[in-house]
C-alpha cells in the first residue's frame, strides 16, 4: 500500500504541475505573450511526461499479473493526469485563437 501511495502522490505532483503550466500558457495568451505561453505549454508537457510516464510503469505492472489495488488516492492521481490531458488541449486552442484575434 505504502508503495502505491508514493507512486499515486508522483503522479498527483506532476499532473497538477502540468495543469498549472497549462493555466499559465492561457493567462499569457490572453495577454498577448505568445512566446511565454508556448514556454508554459512546454513546461506543462514536461511535467504532464512526467505523471504519464508513471502511470504507464503502474498500467505494465498490472498487465503482467501484479495487482496494486485500487484505492481513492489512485482515483486521485488518474482524474489528475485526465484532467491536464484536458487542459492542455482546451489550452493549445485557446492560444491559436487569441493569435488569430491579434492578426
Amino acid at each position: 500500500m505504502e508503495g502505491l501511495e508514493l507512486v499515486s502522490f508522483q503522479i498527483i505532483a506532476a499532473a497538477g504541475s502540468a495543469r498549472s503550466s497549462y493555466v499559465e500558457a492561457l493567462q499569457a495568451a490572453k495577454a498577448g505573450n505568445y512566446e511565454e505561453a508556448e514556454e508554459m505549454i512546454k513546461q506543462g508537457d514536461d511535467a504532464f511526461v512526467e505523471a504519464h510516464h508513471v502511470h504507464a510503469e503502474l498500467i505494465q505492472k498490472f498487465a503482467g499479473g501484479e495487482d496494486p489495488g485500487a484505492n481513492i488516492l489512485l482515483i486521485h492521481a488518474e482524474d489528475q493526469v485526465m484532467s491536464a490531458e484536458v487542459l492542455k488541449i482546451m489550452a493549445t486552442e485557446f492560444i491559436e485563437l487569441y493569435k488569430k484575434l491579434d492578426k
